[in-house]
């Protein structure tokens, strides 16, 4: 394992980060165009100057179902693993060849987009049986309310869920917050995670206090560190560095952010 740039070692796995070209072909109201590639060669080069051994590509809701730059860099990386987003139609003939790549998992990234998926149609109940044969997760990301909905749709089905940045909450409601509550029903139901991350996204949260409360309700087996680099929206104003000290801010015993990471390895296979 590398060491970091402050002299230790980072966390082991990196859950949530994104690599893509700059001319990417955007979905329909895409919320982001890219202003230069993000590589994973770049990506890797960060991982190695925070002594962070694995990484994971999220999909970018802004690609839609274009997984190609994902494959290719798994096949590049095996020290990399990634979740990809697919329409409902999906073969499992296809589904089965992301699996062999070093996909883990599928992503609903819907923060700002218009429409919600219909979990509970005949089409994303086949998708969601596929998944959970395949031994993935589905990871949600949207507004609050959207999380919570979608999380209890999830949990009338047999997947795993993660749920992204504390379940994005908000500073007025706190620990009350319906994206939060919703990421506590998913760690009580024994097939949920939690990210703690993306504070910025989140501004004004006691992130100290959520991560606390994820720890009494799980303990480190239903905790994810990720850093999400490149910090889409954000680019200019974090750095990989103040993720890292973020972390360890919330979760400030070194060994449970250690038994954090070894969940992950498991979750995202690389255990």
């Amino acid at each position: 394992m590398s060491q970091s740039q402050t002299g230790g070692l980072g966390p082991l796995v990196d859950t949530h980060a994104h690599i893509y070209p700059r001319n990417t072909p955007l979905i329909e109201g895409a919320t982001h165009k890219p202003v230069r590639d993000v590589s994973p060669e770049e990506y890797t080069r960060v991982l190695d100057e925070h002594g962070v051994l694995f990484g994971v590509h999220a999909a970018a809701s802004f690609m839609g179902p274009y997984n190609d730059y994902t494959l290719a860099a798994l096949a590049r990386y095996p020290r990399l693993r990634a979740t990809a987003i697919v329409e409902p139609s999906v073969s499992l003939h296809e589904l089965k060849a992301m699996d062999a790549a070093g996909v883990v998992g599928i992503r609903f990234s819907l923060r700002d987009y218009k429409g919600t998926p219909d979990f509970g149609s005949i089409e994303f109940r086949r998708l969601f049986r596929r998944v959970a044969d395949l031994d993935w997760h589905v990871h949600v990301y949207a507004e609050g309310e959207r999380i919570a909905a979608l999380t209890d749709q999830l949990l009338a089905t047999d997947v795993k869920i993660v749920i992204d940045h504390y379940g994005n909450p908000t500073a007025a409601m706190g620990e009350n917050s319906p994206g939060f509550q919703a990421a506590l029903r998913a760690i009580g139901s024994g097939r949920g995670w939690v990210k703690v991350s993306a504070p910025y996204r989140s501004v004004g949260c006691d992130h100290a206090t959520l991560a606390a409360r994820l720890l009494a309700e799980g303990g480190p087996e239903r905790i994810l560190f990720a850093s999400d680099w490149p910090f889409v929206g954000h680019e200019s104003q974090i750095t990989y560095r103040q993720m890292v000290e973020s972390f360890e801010r919330v979760i400030p015993d070194a060994v449970v952010r250690e038994k954090i990471g070894r969940t992950a390895a498991r979750l995202y296979k690389f255990a």
